[in-house]
């Protein structure tokens, strides 16, 4: 498999760390935002939308990284990144949905872009249009996580989940925006003990070789 990314792409962050949770091989292709290789022709021609990650497969080339994880928790189902029964299964995706839908798109590069060029916010707006939109879902998360009375060290039950993959890399943008993260000690600790675990650590942004 090859994967097509950006080392500070919390949608390549988040299929790195799945890639890894299952123990796969995959080929890095760098496609640096910061020199937006994403718009040149020969990328469009991989994805129309110029977006990372691409995960280009034997069966076929996916985009949209939910679609990518879905495939890859179907076609690769052992260890289970979902758990075995529907309600389960439903939490963790609602979960995902909060940071992947409702945090993230709010955030990333062509939103902050044209913030800044089209609408002309100076980097203190920036900042708090960031930090708006994730306390909002940081703290509806942080409730979810503490009303869980059986959670163990996760998101979900006692094993990294598909909602810690999308977590982790929003808590690295978190940091990035200045979001002050004592608020959410439940998500802090989360994080804490994800990033003991190999998966994990090897995926993070700094260990990418195309960090700059």
């Amino acid at each position: 498999m090859k994967l097509y990314g950006f080392f500070r792409s919390g949608t390549s962050h988040r299929t790195r760390i799945v890639l890894n949770l299952k123990g796969l091989e995959y080929e890095n292709h760098f496609i640096s935002l910061a020199k937006n290789e994403h718009h040149q022709p020969s990328y469009k021609a991989i994805n129309p939308q110029g977006f990372v990650p691409v995960l280009e497969t034997a069966a076929g080339t996916l985009t949209q990284s939910p679609a990518m994880i879905e495939w890859l928790e179907e076609k690769y189902p052992e260890p289970a990144l979902l758990p075995t029964d529907a309600l389960g299964r439903a939490k963790v995706r609602a979960m995902t949905a909060l940071v992947g839908c409702d945090i993230h798109p709010l955030n990333n590069k062509r939103v902050l872009e044209y913030l800044r060029q089209n609408l002309g916010l100076d980097e203190t707006q920036v900042l708090a249009w960031c930090g708006q939109w994730i306390h909002s879902g940081f703290q509806a998360l942080e409730q979810i996580l503490a009303s869980d009375v059986s959670r163990g060290k996760f998101c979900y039950g006692d094993q990294p989940s598909i909602a810690d993959a999308y977590l982790i890399p929003q808590v690295d943008s978190a940091r990035r925006f200045k979001v002050d993260l004592s608020l959410y000690p439940n998500i802090s600790e989360i994080y804490q003990h994800c990033m003991t675990l190999d998966a994990f650590k090897q995926a993070a942004p700094e260990q990418q070789p195309d960090a700059v």
